[in-house]
C-alpha cells in the first residue's frame, strides 16, 4: 500500500485526538476558572459590602470582612477532603458535575444574600466547590492526558486559576465604574454563575477517567475512552494502569499504620508544614484585600479597582514564566529566590506606608505589591504545588496529601480572617510582621525541605528512607 494513502488518515486521527484532549482540558479547567474568579472577586466586592445597609451594603466591620472572606476558605478545607473522597467513590466526571452545581448555587446565594448569616453560609457552600475543584480538576486532567502531555496539560489548571482571578479584577473594575449604587457587589458575585453553568454543560461531553474506570473493574469502558484520547493501541496503557491501581491499593492499605514509621512520619509532617507556611507568606492578604489596602493610601474606590487589574496581569505572567523556569531550576533554589523577594518586598511595603502622603505614594505601594506577587507566583506557588505531588511516599500519599491540603486551606482562612483586623489595629505595620514570618519560613524551608528535581518518586523515597542528604538535585538533573 502506498504510504501516502495511509498518512492523511493517521494525521487526521492525531488532530482529532489532540482536539478532544484540548476540549476536555478546557472544559474541566472551567472548574479552576470558577475557583480563581470566586477567590478573586471578593477583593472588589468588599468596599461596597462595607457600606451601610441603607446604601446597599451589608455594613461590614473589619472583623466581619475577615469572616466573609475566610468563610470560603473554611469551606474549601472540607471540600478538598470530602470532594476527593466523592471523586473516588462516584467518579471524576460525576463529581465535577456536582461541583458545578455547588459553584452555581453558592454564587447565586452570595449575590442574593439579604444579610451576613446567609452570606456566610453561601460563601461556605462556594468554598466547598472551590476546595473540591482544587482536589479533583488537576487529578482528572492528569488521568485523561497521555504521559508525554501530562505536565503541560495539568499546568493549565494553575494558569486558569490566575486567569479567573484576572477576569474577576477586570469585571470588578468595569462594574465599579458603571455602577451608581452600593449593590454593585451583588453583580460582581453573581457573575460567578457563568463559569459554573459552562462547566456543568461542558462536562457532559467529557469522558470519565480511565484510571477510575479501571479501579472499579470497568476495563472495557476504560479501553473505549483511551481509544478516543490516544493515537496508538491503548491496550498496553490499560495494563499499566491496572498494575498501578493494584500497587497503589496494596501500598495504601495501611496508610495510618505506615505513619508510625519514623522517616515516613517526618517527611509527612514536613509536607504538611509546607502547606501551612506557604499561606503565612501573606499572599492572599494582597489578593483578597488589594483595593482595601490601596484605598487606605487615599486612592478612590474606582481607581483602586482599576489598579488591582495589574495584580491579575502580573499573576498570569508570573505563572506562565514560572512554568518555563521550573523545568530548568532546582526547587530549593527557586524557593530561596522567591522567599527572599517576599521578605524584601514586604519590608519595603511597610516602609512605603511610613512616607508622607503624596499622590505618587499609592502607585509606589501598588508597584511593591506587584513585585511581591511576581516572586510569589513565579517561584513559591509553582514549587509548592509541584512538590506536593512529589514529596509524599506512595504508601501514605492519599492520606498525607489530604491532610496537607486541609491544613493549607485552614491556615489560609486564619490569615485572611486576621488581616483586616490587624490592618484596623496597627495599619500597614502588618507587613513587617509578614516579613519576619517569611524570613523564618525561608530558614525552615532550606533546613527541612528535600530537593526533588531530577529524582523519580521511587529514588526520592529510597533516599529519604536511608536518611541520606536529600537536599541535593538528583542524577537525572545533572548535565
Amino acid at each position: 500500500m502506498n504510504p501516502q494513502t495511509t498518512s492523511p488518515p493517521d494525521a487526521d486521527r492525531a488532530r482529532a485526538v489532540k482536539r478532544r484532549l484540548n476540549v476536555a482540558t478546557v472544559v474541566v479547567t472551567f472548574g479552576a476558572l470558577a475557583f480563581g474568579y470566586d477567590t478573586g472577586v471578593i477583593s472588589g466586592a468588599l468596599p461596597f459590602m462595607t457600606r451601610s445597609t441603607a446604601e446597599g451594603g451589608l455594613d461590614l466591620t473589619p472583623t466581619t470582612e475577615g469572616m466573609v472572606t475566610s468563610s470560603l476558605l473554611l469551606g474549601a478545607a472540607f471540600g478538598a477532603i470530602i470532594g476527593g473522597r466523592l471523586s473516588d467513590r462516584h467518579g471524576r466526571r460525576r463529581n465535577v458535575m456536582m461541583l458545578a452545581f455547588m459553584f452555581f448555587l453558592g454564587a447565586l446565594g452570595c449575590a442574593l444574600a439579604p444579610n451576613l448569616p446567609v452570606m456566610l453560609v453561601c460563601r461556605m457552600v462556594l468554598g466547598f466547590a472551590v476546595g473540591g475543584a482544587s482536589a479533583t480538576v488537576p487529578m482528572f486532567i492528569g488521568e485523561l492526558a497521555p504521559a508525554e502531555r501530562r505536565g503541560p496539560l495539568v499546568s493549565r489548571n494553575e494558569l486558569m486559576i490566575v486567569t479567573g482571578q484576572l477576569i474577576a479584577y477586570v469585571s470588578n473594575a468595569i462594574i465599579g465604574l458603571v455602577s451608581e449604587g452600593g449593590h454593585a457587589w451583588r453583580l460582581m458575585l453573581g457573575l460567578a454563575t457563568i463559569p459554573a453553568i459552562a462547566l456543568w454543560i461542558g462536562v457532559h461531553f467529557v469522558p470519565e477517567s480511565p484510571r477510575w474506570l479501571v479501579s472499579k473493574g470497568r476495563g472495557e469502558e476504560a479501553l473505549e475512552v483511551l481509544r478516543l484520547l490516544r493515537t496508538g493501541d491503548p491496550r498496553p496503557e490499560v495494563g499499566e494502569i491496572t498494575e498501578v491501581v493494584e500497587e497503589t491499593t496494596r501500598a495504601q492499605s495501611d496508610a495510618w499504620g505506615h505513619l508510625r514509621t519514623p522517616w515516613i512520619r517526618r517527611i509527612t509532617l514536613i509536607g504538611i508544614g509546607f502547606g501551612i507556611v506557604i499561606q503565612l507568606t501573606g499572599v492572599n492578604a494582597i489578593m483578597y484585600f488589594a483595593p482595601t489596602v490601596l484605598m487606605s493610601t487615599g486612592m478612590g474606590t474606582q481607581a483602586s479597582l482599576v489598579a488591582t487589574i495589574a495584580n491579575g496581569v502580573i499573576s498570569v505572567a508570573a505563572v506562565a514564566t514560572g512554568l518555563v523556569v521550573i523545568g530548568r531550576s532546582n526547587r530549593r533554589t527557586m524557593l530561596r529566590i522567591g522567599m527572599s523577594g517576599l521578605v524584601i518586598s514586604q519590608i519595603l511595603l511597610g516602609l512605603a506606608f511610613l512616607l508622607p502622603e503624596a499622590p505618587w505614594r499609592g502607585y509606589l505601594i501598588l508597584l511593591l505589591m506587584l513585585c511581591f506577587l511576581w516572586f510569589m507566583q513565579m517561584f513559591c506557588s509553582i514549587v509548592f504545588w509541584l512538590m506536593m505531588a512529589e514529596i509524599f511516599p506512595l504508601r501514605v500519599r492519599g492520606v498525607a496529601m489530604g491532610i496537607a491540603v486541609f491544613c493549607q486551606w485552614i491556615s489560609n482562612a486564619v490569615v485572611t480572617l486576621c488581616f483586616p483586623i490587624l490592618l484596623d489595629a496597627i495599619g500597614m505595620r502588618t507587613f513587617f510582621i509578614f516579613a519576619v514570618i517569611n524570613f523564618l519560613v525561608l530558614l525552615w524551608e532550606q533546613k527541612y525541605l528535600p530537593e526533588t528535581r531530577g529524582k523519580s518518586l521511587e529514588y526520592l523515597e529510597e533516599e529519604l528512607a536511608s536518611g541520606s542528604d536529600a537536599r541535593e538535585p538528583g542524577p537525572l538533573s545533572i548535565g
